[in-house]
């Protein structure tokens, strides 16, 4: 859902699968995450789809 979110608005994005890139995954264990999804823009974390979180993100990033 937030990776159509995105391609809707626009946004370009990497995304990372922590069940095939071990490195994606310790990074969201090193964050203290569990579940997906976590968003990262800029220095923010959206967890879950939460579309008014991801919006609040993205205009703090400048996009």
């Amino acid at each position: 859902m937030v990776k159509v979110y995105l391609s809707r608005k626009g946004i370009s994005f990497t995304e990372h699968n922590v069940s095939q890139e071990a490195d994606a995954r310790e990074t969201l264990l090193g964050l203290g995450y569990r579940a997906t999804p976590v968003t990262v823009i800029g220095d923010n974390l959206v967890v879950g789809y939460n579309t008014g979180k991801i919006d609040e993100a993205l205009a703090a990033a400048g996009a």
